[in-house]
């Protein structure tokens, strides 16, 4: 057991050097504030949505002093689109402690990363190990695939004593002796490499994994048991109507959500639990020119948005509204906007 998980490590360092990826905006760095905005971004989201993203990110944002010197707004409207704002919120709060705290660098030990502002274990693992060469584990989504399956590793990860014997299992698999250092990046690289272009959830590519010599789930014949999970979010649903209020010159009118709540901290139309809600909102003398939109569906990870617009065409801003303010065409696309309304308000009303 002992010599396969030496052979395990080494093979996954070999593989990554000839196969892995290697030419990703964010690979071939030791920068730990590009390793930690790629690690954050990349939180459920696929990379080819990052890149466009990142490198937007690193012209307003080069280093984490520029960061946690920009605004919150400024944040939000560069993330706009990307989902799960609750990143980019904790990566704003993370980039302004490592400043106050650590003096503009990231701490190298994954245990003091991990007391910071939206990274977890794995992300902070991710760091230590890309950027500082140490030995620890990551294990997201992707390196819990791989583990499982390598490993034969059918505990319940419903169960968090489950994962937390995962967790030491991935650890004994990391490199050994006077090399794991100097192999740690390339390792955790080739490990999220597998789990992203080999030990797919569906149809993994067992003849091109360097370790499915001694896989578990491959001499099985049946991969896609692994991970094995019994709890699954149940999908739930949600309508919310908008109000569009447009001036003839395009401002519209936008507030700040609340923090908690559906889109925190984002400018958002005004949103309300019902059509009448929404109707009594709007002055009588105003409320024929409503006009309603075909209601579109925006889908989150686990719920469905049914969102039923109101437009509302105004010649001027006389009209106001308890919170909130009229934001310029011009000024409007910098803000931070949830995407469904980002791509409604970039269409053109018909006058």
């Amino acid at each position: 057991m002992v010599r396969r998980r030496v052979d395990f490590a080494a093979r996954v360092v070999a593989w990554q050097a000839e196969h892995g990826r290697n030419d990703l905006p964010w690979q071939n760095t030791r920068d730990p504030y590009r390793v930690w905005l790629s690690e954050i971004m990349l939180q459920q989201t696929q990379v080819v949505t990052v890149m466009g993203y990142f490198e937007r990110f690193l012209t307003r944002f080069p280093d984490v002093q520029a960061l946690a010197a920009g605004t919150l707004d400024e944040v939000l409207g560069l993330w706009s689109g990307l989902g799960y704002y609750s990143r980019a919120r904790n990566l704003h709060r993370c980039a302004q402690e490592v400043v106050a705290r650590h003096g503009g660098a990231f701490p190298p030990r994954a245990a003091v990363l991990e007391t910071l502002p939206g990274i977890g274990r794995s992300t902070a693992a991710a760091i230590a190990s890309l950027c500082f060469g140490e030995r620890v584990a990551i294990l997201d989504a992707n390196v819990k695939r791989v583990v499982t399956r390598a490993l034969g590793f059918d505990g319940d990860l419903a169960q968090a004593a489950n994962v937390r014997a995962l967790w030491d299992a991935a650890m004994e698999l990391l490199p050994t002796g006077t090399q794991a250092a100097t192999q740690m990046p390339r390792y955790t690289q080739g490990m999220m490499d597998l789990g992203a272009t080999v030990c797919l959830p569906k149809r993994p590519d067992c003849v091109a994994c360097p370790v499915q010599v001694d896989c578990v789930a491959a001499k099985a014949g049946d991969p896609q048991r692994y991970p094995v999970r019994s709890r699954t979010l149940k999908r739930s649903s949600q309508s919310l109507w908008l109000l569009w209020a447009r001036t003839d010159d395009g401002a519209v009118w936008l507030d700040k959500r609340p923090t908690p709540g559906v889109w925190a901290g984002l400018h958002c139309l005004p949103l309300f639990d019902s059509e009448a809600a929404l109707k009594a909102a709007v002055p009588a003398s105003r409320r024929a020119r409503l006009e309603p939109l075909p209601v579109f569906t925006h889908v989150l990870t686990h719920k469905d948005l049914f969102l039923h617009t109101w437009r509302l065409p105004l010649e001027g801003r006389d009209a106001q509204w308890e919170q909130g303010a009229w934001v310029d065409a011009r000024n409007w696309p910098a803000l931070g906007l949830p995407a469904p309304i980002r791509k409604l308000l970039q269409q053109t009303p018909v006058a």
